[in-house]
C-alpha cells in the first residue's frame, strides 16, 4: 500500500477517534433537580437573567405565571415590556406538560401547537424563592425568582453551579426590572 492511503487511514482514524472523545464530553447528561412540588412552583416568577432568545427580543420586567389546571397541563403565561421598562406589554399563553418518572423536573412547554420544547428545572431552592431552568442542549436558560431582585450572594453561586452544568455563563445577560 502506497504511504499516501496509509497516511489518509492514520488521519481517518485519528478524526474518528477525536469526534467519539469529544462527543461525551459535549453530551453530557443534564441533571434535574430529583423532585419538584409542582404545587409549590406554580405562580409569578420573575426572569432574572437568561441567554438572550430571538423570541424575548427587547424584553424587560419579564415575568412568568404558572398555573395548575384540571387538565393534564400547567397554564403558562409569560409578559414583558417590549423595548423599555414602560413600553407596551407582550403576552403569549401556552401550556407546560409534565413529563412522567422525572420528578416533575422535566415538563415540555408548548406556545404553538405542534412544537415543544425542553424545560428542564436543574437548580431549585428549597423554600422555592429561586429556580433555575435549561434545555439539555445548554442552549437555553432562565434564572428566575419570586421576587424582581435577587440577592448577589445567591446569584453568584447560582452562577458557579450552571457552570459547573456545562453552561457558558458568558451569554448570560440580567433581565432589566427597572430603570438604570
Amino acid at each position: 500500500m502506497p504511504k499516501d492511503k496509509t497516511l489518509i487511514k492514520i488521519i481517518i482514524l485519528f478524526y474518528i477517534t477525536s469526534i467519539f472523545m469529544i462527543t461525551p464530553m459535549r453530551s453530557q447528561e443534564l441533571k434535574t433537580v430529583e423532585n419538584v412540588d409542582i404545587t409549590r412552583y406554580v405562580g409569578k416568577w420573575y426572569e432574572i437573567a437568561s441567554f438572550p432568545q430571538r423570541f424575548q427580543k427587547g424584553c424587560h420586567c419579564t415575568t412568568a405565571e404558572y398555573t395548575l389546571t384540571d387538565q393534564d397541563y400547567v397554564l403558562v403565561e409569560n409578559r414583558c415590556n417590549k423595548d423599555s421598562i414602560n413600553g407596551k406589554e407582550s403576552y403569549i399563553k401556552g401550556k407546560a406538560f409534565l413529563e412522567k418518572n422525572t420528578g416533575n423536573a422535566k415538563l415540555k412547554v408548548q406556545f404553538f401547537w405542534p412544537f415543544r420544547g425542553k424545560y428542564w428545572i436543574i437548580d431549585l431552592s428549597e423554600d422555592y424563592s429561586y429556580a433555575v431552568v435549561g434545555h439539555p442542549n445548554r442552549k437555553y436558560l432562565w434564572i428566575l425568582s419570586r421576587t424582581s431582585v435577587l440577592d448577589s450572594k445567591i446569584y453568584n453561586d447560582i452562577i458557579i453551579r450552571i457552570k459547573e452544568k456545562g453552561f457558558d455563563i458568558d451569554k448570560l445577560v440580567k433581565t432589566n426590572h427597572k430603570e438604570i
